[in-house]
């Protein structure tokens, strides 16, 4: 809008049950559209759907941008506008195609990551690059804090795409799709802690990469421990009273340390039981039996 451009139409998802009272509540972009007076629908299925199709086809868009929608475009969508199919994608394609690119390029421990304006066909995230645009991730960053980044950077990034298509300036460039890998969508599963199979680092890039959601987890005396924070330390000393397999807990001065793998250790900060509050790590130990602590293991 501030570019100057007619937005004859916004497409959004339906109205969700939100919260513990599961109130009806309208995705924030169609907050947004209405505010500005522009046109809303909310169809739940688009692809044999005739009635929006009808109207897309009086519309005959330019262009159609497609941010995280949620759904696949057909392909009669695909060939509508002059300009294509605009998707804005938040990695540096070819690099995480699919549904959580942000959530696994902090998760694998990247440094860099980026958005990608592309133009959209029927493979997953396997159109043509139009522009690319490149951000660090610190190593405390978490995926929560890198969408925030990502969308901020993204939408005058969407708004150069449409000027360079109109002008003729950006061209369409094919990914190398040797280069490519995947970021699927993210299951519970994900934020489980594999001590044996990771080392501290891998497991603090994946508790970085799942913020807000799956996290990290693993289980203590049978219940499920929800980890909130966590620091890599050094490698497990050798005074240490246990024998450092990994998923074994030591304590040092009200402090709690678990092995994981290759000898790394990670320091758990601040912990969480099923059906508790959060809490410091030394409060958590306090709560527990000093005969528990003796030669306790995780997972």
């Amino acid at each position: 809008m501030a570019a100057g451009h007619e937005i004859r139409l916004v497409v959004t998802q339906p109205d969700r049950p939100v919260g513990r009272a599961q109130e009806l509540t309208a995705p924030p972009v169609k907050q947004v559209a209405i505010a500005a007076g522009l046109s809303v629908t909310q169809p739940d299925k688009i692809r044999s759907n005739t009635e929006f199709r009808a109207i897309l086809e009086i519309i005959a868009p330019d262009a159609i941008i497609v941010v995280a929608y949620g759904r696949i475009i057909p392909p009669w969508m695909l060939s509508l506008p002059r300009l294509g199919c605009i998707n804005l994608h938040a990695s540096l394609l070819p690099k995480y195609r699919g549904a959580a690119p942000i959530q696994w390029a902090v998760a694998m421990g990247e440094t860099v990551t980026g958005n990608t304006t592309m133009l959209l066909e029927e493979g997953l995230d396997t159109g043509p690059i139009l522009l690319q645009q490149a951000f660090g991730i610190s190593p405390d960053q978490t995926a929560a804090d890198l969408f925030e980044e990502l969308a901020t950077g993204g939408a005058p990034l969407v708004v150069e795409t449409l000027a360079g298509l109109e002008s003729g300036d950006v061209v369409p460039r094919p990914q190398d799709h040797s280069r490519a890998t995947l970021a699927p969508i993210l299951q519970r599963e994900d934020g489980r802690m594999d001590f044996a199979a990771r080392t501290a680092t891998e497991l603090k890039n994946r508790w970085r990469g799942f913020q807000p959601w799956p996290g990290a987890f693993t289980s203590f005396n049978g219940k499920k421990l929800i980890v909130h924070r966590m620091e890599v330390t050094s490698e497990l000393p050798a005074s240490a009273p246990t024998s450092g397999d990994p998923g074994q807990v030591f304590v040092n001065e009200a402090r709690m340390f678990v092995s994981c793998a290759h000898r790394t250790l990670l320091e758990f900060v601040e912990v969480q039981v099923e059906g508790k509050k959060r809490m410091p790590a030394a409060e958590f130990l306090r709560g527990i039996p000093p005969l528990t602590l003796s030669a306790p293991r995780l997972g």
